[in-house]
C-alpha cells in the first residue's frame, strides 16, 4: 500500500479519537487540530502533533478551511481525514486540498456535490437503478405545490433540497396544510442552508429507516457491507443503530445491498458511502447518499471484522479494496446507543466537569469516546460524548449484553442519555425488533406525561 505519512484529523471528539487510533495501528504519524475550548481533548493529547487553528465556535475552527489547509502545511501532512460533520462532504474543502497535493480521504468532489443536492442525489440513484420514493422531479415552488402533491398523493413530505438533520422538513396531510407546510419548510430551509429550495415527497406512514454501507476504489469496483437499521430517532436525528435489521430477510438485504454496490460501480465512487432508505411493506425508498463515515460504522465493523477507516485510508492511499463481496462475512448482530450530554427526559444539553467515568468492558463491548474523568465538556458543539457498541452471536445474546453493560457503565458531573437506553432496553417493542420512525418519539411523548 503507498504510504500516506501524515494524517491530520479535521474534527474532534470519539471520531477524531477513532481516527487517530487507526493510524497509530497503521504506523500513520498524526495530526491533531483543534479549537481553544478542545486543547484538552484527548485526541489532543494522544496525538503525534497538535496545531490550534481558533476560538471555540465551528464557523472559526473547525470549519476554517484557510486554518486547515494552514496546518497542513506547517505539520507537513501529506492528508486529511474529515470525520464526520464539519467538512466531510464540503465540495470545496475537498478541491482546495487537492488543489494544495493533499490527499483528501474521502470521495471525489464531484461525487460530493453529485449527493449534496438532494433532487440531483434522487436523480442519480433512480438513473442507477436504486429504488427511489414516488415525488417531484425537481424544486417546488409555490404557485405548483398543490397541483404536484395531488399527482403524489396526499400526505406528502416537504424537503430543503440542501437539507438535513430534519430541518426544512415538513409534512402536510390534506391541501389546507400544504400552503403553510410549505412556506414554513422554504424559510427554515433558507435559515439553516442559505437556500430555501425544496421538493415534495410521498410521505410514507411507518417505514424503518435502513442504510447500506458501500465502499468503492474510485476504478469502477465496489461492495457493500450489509445494513443498518436506524429507525430509533427523535426529531430525525438517531438514537440507537443495530446491524442487521430486525425486519430484513437475507434474501432481501443481499438484494438491496447488491443493488447499491451495483450503483456504486457505474458512479465509480470511491471511499465510504451510504445509501440511505426509507423502508415499508417490503419496499425500499431511496431518502439520501451520505459520502462520509456515519456516526455508526461500529456496528458494521462489528458485525464484518472489517476496520472501515483503514478501507478508506488504504483507497485514498491508491491501493484499492483489501476485500471482496465474495470475502464479506456477516456475523451476528450488533448494537449502538449513542450517549448524549443530555438530561434523558427534556433532552436538553448538559455541559460541565465529568466526575467520574467508568466504561464498560467485557466480551462483545465497545466504546468510541474522548471523555474521561476530569473532562470538561464544552457547550459549542454537538452533545454526543460517546457512543456504547456491543456485539453477539444473535440478537437476543446482544440485548442481554447491552442491559449488562449499560448498568456499569458510570458518567457522573452531567446529565446523560444512559437512562433512556435503560428504559428501551426493558421494552417489549424494542426486545421483538417492532419499531418504525415515528416509536421513539411516541414512546417518549406517553412517558412524559406519566
Amino acid at each position: 500500500m503507498p504510504v500516506i505519512s501524515k494524517i491530520l484529523i479535521a474534527n474532534r471528539g470519539e471520531i477524531a479519537l477513532r481516527v487517530l487510533r487507526a493510524c497509530k495501528e497503521l504506523g500513520i504519524a498524526s495530526v491533531a487540530v483543534h479549537s481553544t475550548a478542545d486543547a484538552d481533548a484527548m485526541h489532543v493529547r494522544l496525538a503525534d502533533e497538535s496545531v490550534c487553528i481558533g476560538p471555540p465556535p465551528s464557523r472559526d475552527s473547525y470549519l476554517n478551511i484557510h486554518q486547515i489547509v494552514a496546518a497542513c502545511e506547517i505539520t507537513g501532512a501529506d492528508a486529511v481525514h474529515p470525520g464526520y460533520g464539519f467538512l466531510s462532504e464540503n465540495s470545496k474543502f475537498a478541491d482546495i486540498l487537492d488543489a494544495h497535493g493533499i490527499t483528501f480521504i474521502g470521495p471525489t468532489a464531484d461525487h460530493i456535490r453529485l449527493m449534496g443536492d438532494k433532487i440531483t442525489a434522487k436523480e442519480t440513484a433512480k438513473s442507477l437503478g436504486i429504488p427511489v420514493v414516488p415525488g417531484s422531479a425537481g424544486e417546488v415552488k409555490p404557485e405548483t405545490a398543490l397541483e404536484i402533491a395531488r399527482e403524489i398523493g396526499f400526505p406528502v413530505l416537504i424537503k430543503a433540497t440542501a437539507g438535513g438533520g430534519g430541518r426544512g422538513m415538513k409534512v402536510a396531510n390534506t391541501e389546507a396544510e400544504l400552503e403553510e407546510a410549505v412556506s414554513t419548510a422554504r424559510s427554515e430551509a433558507a435559515a439553516a442552508f442559505g437556500n430555501d429550495a425544496v421538493y415534495m415527497e410521498k410521505y410514507l406512514g411507518t417505514p424503518r429507516h435502513i442504510e447500506i454501507q458501500v465502499f468503492g476504489d474510485g476504478e469502477g469496483n465496489a461492495i457493500h457491507l450489509g445494513e443498518r437499521d436506524c429507525s430509533l430517532q427523535r426529531r430525525h436525528q438517531k438514537v440507537w443503530e443495530e446491524a442487521n435489521s430486525p425486519a430484513l430477510t437475507q434474501e432481501q438485504r443481499m438484494k438491496i445491498g447488491q443493488i447499491c454496490a451495483d450503483a456504486m460501480k457505474k458512479l465509480k465512487y470511491r471511499g465510504a458511502g451510504t445509501i440511505e432508505f426509507l423502508y415499508e411493506n417490503g419496499e425500499f425508498y431511496f431518502i439520501e447518499m451520505n459520502t462520509r463515515l456515519q456516526v455508526e460504522h461500529p456496528v458494521t465493523e462489528a458485525i464484518t471484522g472489517i476496520d472501515l477507516v483503514y478501507e478508506q485510508i488504504r483507497v485514498a492511499s491508491g491501493a484499492g479494496l483489501s476485500v471482496t463481496q465474495e470475502e464479506v462475512e456477516f456475523r451476528g448482530h450488533a448494537i449502538e446507543c449513542r450517549i448524549n450530554a443530555e438530561d434523558p427526559r427534556t433532552f436538553t444539553p448538559s455541559p460541565g466537569t465529568i466526575t467520574h467515568f467508568h466504561a464498560p468492558g467485557g466480551l462483545g463491548v465497545r466504546v468510541d469516546s474522548g471523555a474521561y474523568a476530569g473532562y470538561k465538556i464544552p457547550p459549542y458543539y454537538d452533545s454526543l460524548i460517546g457512543k456504547l457498541i456491543v456485539h453477539g452471536r444473535t440478537r437476543e445474546e446482544c440485548m442481554m449484553r447491552l442491559r449488562r453493560v449499560l448498568d456499569e457503565f458510570v458518567i457522573d458531573g452531567i446529565k446523560t442519555t444512559l437512562p433512556l437506553f435503560q428504559d428501551l432496553i426493558n421494552n417489549p417493542d424494542i426486545a421483538k425488533g417492532d419499531y418504525d420512525i415515528h416509536w421513539l418519539e411516541h414512546y417518549l411523548a406517553k412517558t412524559s406525561t406519566k
